[in-house]
């Protein structure tokens, strides 16, 4: 059993080897492969390069796409800073002033430099491991997309001040997203993931609102061209779970203070698989093998007949290979 027929047969509920890893990776991968950080972003051999020495060394079930969050953005004409070997660095807001909005040109994916990138990551991924391995690819949801082109801050001021300015900034930016990920999948992603950090700072209200339409707009275009669907909001999601759950993703990641026992419940036999959840930093980063065991099993003993083996969020830097390597027996020990 391969690992995209591993994950397809996990979704459907149906019996598998071993439940996959859905691991994300970005820094720690492109210093698996003695990379500076800048190349990974900006160059998407080096991207390539870095997930499938990731994929061999660790027994992962996917290999991705994901970066950063400034491919969109970038593209928008957000100016970004590109340090050697850290992270990258926002120059400046680009709607630092609502009426900045109207000078806002959107652009197709194929004639935006970064995102031309990610797409030109996808096709080689997709040429490299063909239909044995699923390939990932990301956008940014509307509300996150927001936040780094208007500041974190902004946004959520935005929410009370001026909702109806917010809404038609949320409309463009979804538009995005949607032509984004349709272009990934004709590159040839098997799944898209949609990356919404800023949605788990909000009421459930706010998020129904401002938050889930945009999600569900682009979830049905990528079910539309025959893709898997996959949610990330980073953080403590409890209070979002049943709303979660009509997003339209066949996968939701759960961050590791999220009861993944209570998400499966919340979810049930019909809606998506939960994706998750040991903690990134404390077991991962920080832990023991004896460590990763213990929350592994922990995890899946709780998480229901569906469930995807993840970290809570990315994987950090540093982690050492041999808490990697206990994910990955630990998987084929439970079976």
């Amino acid at each position: 059993m391969n690992s995209l027929e591993r994950l397809r047969r996990r979704l459907r509920g149906q019996p598998v080897d071993r439940r996959p890893n859905l691991d994300i990776y970005m820094q720690r991968a492109a210093h698996q492969v003695g990379r500076p950080l800048s190349r990974y972003y900006l160059d998407h051999r080096v991207l390539v390069e870095a997930n499938l020495a990731v994929l061999e060394a660790f027994s992962t079930d996917i290999v991705q796409a994901i970066s950063d969050p400034y491919r969109e953005a970038s593209d928008l004409g957000l100016q970004v800073d590109w340090p050697q070997d850290a992270l990258p660095i926002r120059r400046r807001l680009l709607l630092a002033d609502p009426e900045d909005a109207s000078r806002l040109r959107l652009v197709a994916p194929e004639d935006g430099p970064r995102m031309g990138d990610r797409l030109d990551a996808v096709r080689l991924l997709r040429e490299r491991v063909g239909e044995a391995v699923p390939v990932m690819g990301w956008v940014e949801g509307a509300f996150a997309l927001a936040s780094v082109l208007r500041g974190d801050t902004n946004v959520l001021l935005d929410l009370h001040d001026r909702p109806e300015w917010l809404q038609e900034l949320l409309g463009r930016l979804v538009e995005v997203g949607i032509a984004f990920a349709r272009a990934q999948v004709a590159a040839g992603a098997h799944l898209i993931g949609l990356g919404d950090s800023m949605g788990s700072l909000v009421s459930p209200r706010q998020y129904r609102e401002f938050v889930l339409p945009y999600e569900q707009r682009v979830f049905a275009a990528v079910r539309e061209v025959g893709a898997i669907p996959r949610l990330h909001i980073c953080g403590d999601t409890s209070h979002l779970l049943a709303d979660m759950a009509t997003s339209g993703a066949a996968i939701v990641d759960l961050d590791w203070m999220v009861d993944i026992g209570r998400a499966a419940a919340v979810f049930g036999p019909d809606g998506p698989a939960p994706c998750g959840n040991s903690d990134p930093v404390a077991v991962m980063l920080q832990g023991t093998p004896a460590d990763v065991e213990r929350a592994v099993r922990a995890v899946a003993a709780v998480a229901g007949p569906r469930h995807l083996s993840a970290a809570g969020c990315e994987i950090p830097d540093g982690t050492p290979a041999e808490n990697l390597l206990a994910h990955a027996r630990v998987l084929r020990e439970i079976g």
